[in-house]
């Protein structure tokens, strides 16, 4: 199950840490994310150092769709709904300078980056989509409703958002990670007070950057109340139409669809991790339906943080931790938040103001409808007498058929049928549980 990105690219190696180093920036994770904020240290001449337990971008940034865009679903009537129009223009600007930086770093690397507008369309509510463009108008954004689209399923629209763009995440990471001081196969033990104890030694550093998909520390900042996590899959077809733009629906549980060289890219079944959904099997079903002269390239899963209010969680870790800072929480749009959140960090840790800082603050209210959600489906898992349990706070474990894997329902962790990890926030494995 390994993605076309991973089949298609090379990426750097980098040696294990070996005994006891100081830093003035230590960077956990070696995604996307962690590894933009490293180049932009670097450039700045920062003295930094990012740790990866394993391969870089052995997880998320490896499984993505590698869509770049500021249309993140219908957020945009949301934010001026719920936090005002400003917030809605702070976000807009936030992740339209991400862009920009791709645009600019993609024209001295092949990578595919391909200019594409971007498509959320629904299924049954127009009214949803004229007021997303009624407020895009308000941001200067020309966004348009459309009617005809290009889609094995009947829409009643989709909003337009010109100007976006796609391309293939790992070659991109090939070429601006060599060179960076990165160790590879080095896991974080523990964390205190600017120390981190590693699996080759120990890291001094000034602050520490948390780029590890869900923050891996409980004790501050109450993530593990503030984020969820959901499972999404993609099918790779190849002897199906091929799009121009990219789509996706403006439900949780729909369909995404791009091109890539031949390939229809279509994702979607997605379920909270833990609990029952579509998977492949409903992308096989939709595939065979529409497509029913395209084969199987390639499929692949992936996983993603929800915050409580669909805004990324970046900046200062907590507010009683002021050298430790976290980019989590990217609702399925990992490369757009990715670049955002390391413009963002770069500034933070560098002592900079930034205009968007108090936007994608870690310490914002967390009174929201989806807190309670999260709680309830954390006491009810906790409150279940079953074997195995996640060792990162004691749930009960499900068995996905699918991917044959033990999900916790709480909080994402991902362990294989011999006990490995696969998806954190869990940092160790557990002993190998029989199958159902």
């Amino acid at each position: 199950m390994r993605s076309i990105w991973e089949q298609t690219a090379r990426l750097p190696q980098f040696d294990a840490l070996t005994g006891g180093v100081q830093t003035d920036v230590l960077i956990i994770g070696g995604g996307m994310a962690g590894i933009l904020c490293a180049y932009f240290l670097e450039q700045a001449g920062v003295d930094y150092l990012l740790l990866e337990a394993d391969r870089i971008c052995g997880g998320v940034t490896g499984n993505t769709t590698a869509k770049i865009t500021s249309q993140h679903g219908l957020i945009y009537s949301r934010l001026a709904r719920e936090f005002g129009l400003e917030a809605a223009r702070l976000y807009l600007e936030a992740n339209e300078a991400a862009l920009a930086r791709y645009r600019s770093l993609c024209r001295e690397i092949d990578c595919d980056f391909q200019e594409q507008d971007a498509y959320v369309y629904s299924l049954g509510r127009r009214d949803k989509l004229e007021n997303e463009v009624a407020v895009l108008e308000q941001l200067g954004v020309p966004a348009r409703l459309v009617s005809d689209l290009p889609l094995p399923i009947p829409a009643a629209g989709a909003v337009r958002f010109p100007g976006q763009a796609q391309f293939h995440p790992l070659r991109f990471i090939a070429a601006i990670a060599r060179g960076l001081r990165i160790h590879e196969h080095t896991k974080v033990l523990s964390l205190r007070d600017g120390e981190a104890v590693t699996s080759g030694g120990t890291v001094r550093a000034g602050k520490v950057v948390a780029a590890t998909h869900f923050p891996l520390l409980n004790r501050h900042g109450s993530y593990f109340l503030k984020l969820c996590q959901h499972r999404s899959y993609v099918l790779a077809l190849r002897g199906a139409p091929e799009l121009e733009g990219m789509y996706v629906d403006e439900a949780e549980d729909g369909l995404s669809l791009r091109s890539y060289h031949g390939l229809l890219l279509l994702g979607g079944g997605g379920h909270r991790t833990g609990k029952k959904g579509g998977g492949w099997a409903e992308l096989s079903a939709v595939a065979q339906r529409a497509y029913p002269n395209a084969r199987e390239a390639a499929r692949w899963a992936a996983q993603d943080c929800m915050s409580l209010d669909g805004v990324p969680y970046i900046g200062q870790y907590s507010a009683r931790t002021p050298g430790l800072f976290v980019a989590a929480g990217f609702n399925k749009w990992g490369m757009t938040s990715s670049m955002a959140a390391a413009m963002l960090l770069a500034d933070l840790v560098r002592g900079r103001e930034n205009p968007y800082a108090a936007l994608f603050s870690p310490s914002r209210s967390i009174l929201r409808p989806q807190l309670a959600a999260n709680a309830l489906a954390a006491a009810a898992n906790l409150l279940t007498p079953t074997v195995p349990r996640c060792p990162h706070m004691g749930c009960a474990l499900k068995y996905n058929r699918q991917e044959h894997s033990w999900d916790c329902p709480c909080h994402g962790s991902r362990f294989a049928q011999d006990g490995r990890l696969l998806d954190n926030p869990a940092m160790v494995e557990i002993d190998p549980p029989d199958t159902p």
